[in-house]
């Protein structure tokens, strides 16, 4: 059944659902990296990419139904042959208000940098991966030589003049999280816009993967430390930085009006599977295929499958023991409930962050 914009748009308010407001779109699995936390389980460079039209009528129907940002991932999207006008299309569709393309940065070389600079919009931003502040931490990850490479990328980037749209993105695991002080100096003194940071799923590669793990208490109690004794550290960090447990720090004396993002935020892969959200990537909530049916058309699919999401959301956050003793409950909310079930098979277990999170929020209490 055939929706237009205006009626989904309404169906999925009805349905108590959050309209979609950013997307990640996968238009390729292949990537020339064999990173052991990745979440996707990416293929090697001779992975499947999406046909750039499909691609595009994906862009214009997200566009349409409201959307306003964009990230644009793999796998590596600049293996897609038509990366480029990808992004060229996406920059110029109305409404969107941000067009991020996600990359490992090892395959920014000279040719790139120059149809990047083509874009030549306001709304273009680059996020670039990064997991240390030495070559030997980072490509314990990405592989050797992954860090120079990377760093000459960006380098390259800030010297064509796009460095303000520039994000370092690096994942938060035990063996590198005391480097963030030096990453964000480092993210700082090249000029980039931002440094963000995201924890470690155990999910997808990384379950295997038993010698990566995520930080532990002491390294997070440390980071707040540092964020309250040192003002220049707090200062650097307030003006570029975005790590998960200073925000929680900072926000933890206010309560949130926390709901599970179901729809706010989908994924849709390589394969042309949507997921609720890019946290929630349990197969039983997927809809397909967008590619063969459209975006609009699975959304309508989607939503009568995803509308008992909040529900079970509110009703996890208050059921679980540990949550109800806890002094951050009112920020947390039982944290959330795609980490829960991705790490622990079991969507109304406590999250895999809950420890950290505590750290946090009787940081100064104990």
């Amino acid at each position: 059944m055939k929706k237009d914009a205006g009626e989904l748009w309404e169906m999925i308010i009805k349905a108590g659902l959050k309209p979609p407001d950013t997307l990640t779109l996968m238009i390729t699995d292949a990537c020339n990296l064999s990173c052991p936390h990745c979440l996707l389980d990416c293929k090697g460079p001779g992975g499947k990419s999406v046909p750039g039209d499909i691609i595009a009528a994906i862009i214009d129907e997200f566009s349409a139904l409201g959307g306003k940002r964009l990230l644009v991932t793999g796998g590596e999207p600049l293996l897609h042959p038509d990366w480029h006008d990808i992004l060229s299309h996406a920059c110029k569709t109305p409404c969107l208000s941000e067009v991020v393309l996600q990359t490992n940065g090892a395959t920014v070389t000279g040719k790139e940098i120059k149809k990047l600079k083509l874009l030549d919009s306001a709304i273009f931003k680059i996020q670039v991966s990064l997991d240390g502040s030495r070559p030997e931490t980072n490509d314990l990850i990405r592989g050797r030589g992954n860090f120079n490479n990377t760093l000459r990328a960006i380098k390259q980037l800030i010297e064509e003049g796009l460095g303000k749209g520039i994000d370092i993105a690096f994942t938060e695991m035990r063996h590198n999280y005391d480097e963030i002080p030096e990453m964000l100096k480092l993210a700082d003194s090249l000029g980039v816009g931002r440094f963000i940071a995201g924890t470690l799923i155990k999910a997808g590669r990384a379950k295997n993967a038993g010698w990566i793990s995520l930080p532990d208490r002491t390294q997070v109690r440390s980071l707040i430390g540092l964020y309250e004794s040192k003002p220049e550290f707090r200062r650097l960090y307030d003006r570029i930085g975005c790590i998960s447990a200073i925000e929680w720090y900072k926000g933890k004396d206010i309560p949130s009006d926390h709901v599970c993002n179901c729809i706010n935020m989908p994924f849709i892969n390589a394969k042309g599977n949507m997921y609720p959200c890019v946290m929630n990537l349990d197969n039983d909530l997927a809809v397909g295929s967008v590619h063969e049916e459209g975006f609009n058309a699975v959304i309508f699919k989607g939503v009568e499958k995803w509308a008992h999401l909040p529900v079970l959301d509110k009703e996890r956050s208050e059921s679980l023991e540990k949550c109800k003793r806890c002094t951050g409950r009112e920020h947390c909310h039982g944290g959330c409930l795609g980490r829960a079930k991705a790490v622990n098979g079991d969507v109304m277990s406590v999250e895999d962050r809950c420890e950290l999170r505590r750290e946090v929020y009787y940081y100064g209490i104990r």
